[in-house]
């Protein structure tokens, strides 16, 4: 089984912690719809025909297309590639592109589940982000869609900065709660270099953000889905049983994907390619039948590393005995013996040959990750 990801670089606003690659100009929309669907031709042999699971629509901002363009992207994919007949169909939408006639134009469509980019309930803190939609409509687009027949619904929530005290945490983690939406993501601010947030804290015209409240919110969130009968499945995931996003826990189950559009990613176990970031490059090398992508081979130390960082994220844990089988014992035992240096701070749990992390050790995933990479001189 495989994944496929295509990438809408279109915003309509800039948010304000946002470096995704996007552009808010809507100039080379026809053309880029052309050449995603020129690239998707281009690629068919990428995955070597592997059956298409999941179909992710990511951006950018999917929900900018009409309801037609989606399917016409989804239907130079069926024609190209073998599409499971229970494919998860995903597309991300904001809440303000998901009108009554949008929602039902989408159910003539092979999409079947919505990634909402909630992020707040509260207008201060949208406008504080940039963000294009108002709180009344975070509250209404969920509500039309599950009225419209869809069940698979995640929806995101940013934590972590500064006009977000707990009060107004605990609200917006109800509010998904009180909707009974079966997925959630959740991530803390982080200030990216050439973002507007970087630029306003550079200039002294924003606080930094502070890491003991994010910490503070994440372990608040973990413990008010637990009681709620959520599945704590990846670091930033959570989901009733059953409810998984399948695209995502592919890419940490190291599965290939395939990435159409500029900046979008792909993998097939044994490299891994990037597409160039700039919409006009993208679409001009497309037009002349080349994939403006570059291409790394990875090492046996770079395959095991993601594998660390992949496995370590998901409730699955890390497996040394498959490490040892498919790379060999020497290798499962340097990741062993360096594991030691954690024992003593409630961080890991080994069992047998799974590695998992506590409650705790969740705050330090990348950490204990970057302890654990083997050298790839």
């Amino acid at each position: 089984m495989a994944g496929i990801y295509i990438h809408i670089p279109f915003c309509k606003k800039a948010c304000h912690y946002c470096d995704f690659h996007f552009s808010t100009s809507p100039m080379y929309k026809d053309q880029m719809l052309k050449a995603l669907r020129t690239e998707i031709i281009l690629r068919k042999n990428y995955l070597n025909t592997e059956k298409i699971e999941t179909i992710y629509f990511g951006g950018g901002t999917p929900s900018l297309l009409s309801a037609n363009e989606v399917q016409i992207l989804i239907g130079q994919i069926t024609d190209q590639f073998e599409v499971s007949s229970n494919a998860e169909v995903t597309i991300e939408a904001n809440p303000d592109d998901l009108n009554p006639q949008y929602v039902r134009e989408l159910r003539n469509t092979l999409i079947n589940r919505f990634s909402i980019g909630i992020q707040s309930f509260h207008e201060d803190d949208l406008k504080w982000m940039n963000r294009a939609h108002t709180a009344s409509e975070a509250q209404s687009s969920i509500k039309r869609i599950q009225d419209a027949g869809f069940e698979n619904i995640s929806a995101d929530l940013i934590y972590g900065y500064p006009l977000l005290g707990n009060a107004k945490w605990e609200f917006n983690i109800q509010q998904l709660l009180d909707y009974q939406v079966p997925h959630i993501s959740s991530y803390s601010i982080t200030v990216e270099p050439k973002t507007a947030l970087a630029s306003f804290i550079n200039k002294g015209k924003q606080a930094n953000m502070d890491e003991g409240q994010s910490a503070s919110q994440f372990l608040i969130l973990i413990d008010r889905l637990a009681e709620s009968g959520f599945e704590h499945y990846e670091i930033s995931n959570f989901a009733k049983p059953g409810m998984y996003s399948r695209h995502n826990s592919n890419y940490w189950d190291s599965v290939s994907y395939l990435g159409i559009g500029p900046s979008a990613h792909s993998f097939n176990g044994e490299s891994r390619q990037w597409n160039i970031s700039n919409n006009s490059k993208y679409i001009n090398e497309i037009e002349l039948k080349k994939i403006p992508a570059e291409t790394e081979i990875l090492s046996t130390e770079n395959r095991i590393n993601e594998y660390i960082m992949t496995s370590l994220r998901t409730s699955k844990g890390m497996n040394l005995q498959l490490l040892s089988e498919k790379f060999g014992s020497d290798y499962s035992n340097e990741i062993y013996n360096g594991l030691e240096s954690f024992l003593g701070k409630d961080w890991i749990n080994i069992n047998g040959q799974l590695v998992t992390l506590t409650r705790d050790g969740k705050l330090f995933a990348d950490h204990i990750a970057s302890e654990l990479f083997l050298s790839t001189n």
